[in-house]
């Protein structure tokens, strides 16, 4: 059976979202001023379009900003609004007409349910579409210094198969010192070996050049020939070289899944980007809970001084929560903690603090 909302809950449901809101709409529009002062430049050098500069770059970077820094909007209007009705003894009356602290938490936590979910949305449906958009406008537009090639590859490209590369140029699209082996029951049973292989961005072939087929059979003896050109497909592209942090950014839920299944099968030590990207847009989603149960436990209290010790306690923990974020990340790259449980132990850690905190707060 649904609870009919209060006159109450409206009110405090209204002060949250309008607060949130609110002050999103002020730090973006701070964000974007500085942000065109560090580039003016730039655009000028590059002879940006106006209309590129607005709808391409920064109308796709504000739902990126919005979403990373949501956890930090969340925490300081929580505080900043309780904290006020806590100064203007709003809470006292409140718990004084019988209304309990659990009860005064449900528009809290509607209110950081919806923030969730737009965030979980912009997550895996539109941010990705945005980041193609805004990475595009910075290769176009804003100086940059692209890798154009890359060395020492290796890929399990199917179940037995491994390519090996010393280096791959962008520039031609060739891979040089390249080299298929196929592996069965643990042994080598073909090795293809070519000074060169290009890459046909027509049909998805490579074209390998001066190459050398040796197959070993099970007498060991093997078979060699050669030949100055191959043709052959194999599952393996040039955008698979270029898997990096910025690429995973750019999928979304369905492609990011895809795109880690085809390199857990590969070996690819790429993978870890994506199963950071994965985890991390489930996990910041959930902070808003968090950080709402920890900002009223905080802020319900009526203090001394005001309510300016709220807000500045608030910004605190809500930057230290987006570094151990950030930091929780290093944990991966080290191979310290796998990416579900690196990418969710601030939430952990957090929870924790939050269920202290909630505990004591009603006393």
């Amino acid at each position: 059976m649904l609870l009919t909302p209060k006159k109450i809950d409206w009110y405090i449901f209204r002060k949250f979202m309008g607060t949130f809101f609110a002050s999103l709409i002020l730090i973006i529009g701070i964000v974007i001023i500085f942000d065109i002062s560090e580039k003016i430049d730039d655009f000028v050098e590059k002879e940006a379009p106006l209309r590129a500069i607005i709808f391409d770059y920064y109308l796709n970077f504000i739902p990126y900003f919005v979403n990373m820094y949501s956890p930090m909007f969340v925490f300081i209007t929580v505080i900043f609004f309780t904290s006020k009705m806590a100064s203007n003894s709003e809470i006292v009356a409140i718990l004084s007409c019988g209304v309990s602290f659990h009860r005064m938490m449900r528009p809290y936590m509607v209110a950081a349910a919806l923030i969730a979910a737009l965030s979980l949305a912009l997550n895996l449906f539109v941010i990705p579409e945005s980041n193609k958009e805004t990475f595009q406008f910075e290769e176009r537009y804003l100086k940059s210094k692209p890798k154009k090639s890359i060395r020492n590859i290796h890929y399990q490209v199917s179940p037995g198969e491994f390519v090996y590369a010393e280096s791959f140029s962008s520039w031609n699209n060739t891979a040089y010192k390249f080299t298929i082996e196929k592996i069965e029951d643990s042994k080598v049973v073909s090795k293809i070996s070519a000074e060169t292989a290009v890459y046909d961005t027509l049909n998805g072939s490579w074209r390998l050049k001066k190459y050398f087929i040796r197959e070993f059979n099970d007498d060991l003896t093997d078979n060699i020939r050669s030949g100055r050109q191959l043709d052959t497909i194999i599952p393996l592209s040039v955008k698979d070289f270029y898997f990096s942090e910025n690429t995973v950014t750019t999928l979304n839920y369905h492609e990011l899944e895809e795109m880690i299944k085809t390199q857990q099968m590969r070996g690819d030590a790429n993978v870890k980007y994506a199963l950071i990207e994965k985890h991390t847009r489930y996990a910041l989603p959930f902070s808003a809970f968090v950080l709402t149960i920890i900002g009223v436990a905080l802020s319900s209290k009526k203090r001394r001084g005001g309510i300016g010790w709220n807000i500045a306690l608030g910004i605190a923990l809500a930057f230290t929560y987006i570094l151990f974020m950030r930091f929780s990340q290093m944990f991966v790259h080290t191979d310290a903690l796998s990416p579900a449980v690196a990418l969710w132990l601030p939430n952990i850690v957090y929870t924790i603090i939050a269920i202290v905190l909630y505990r004591i707060a009603p006393k």
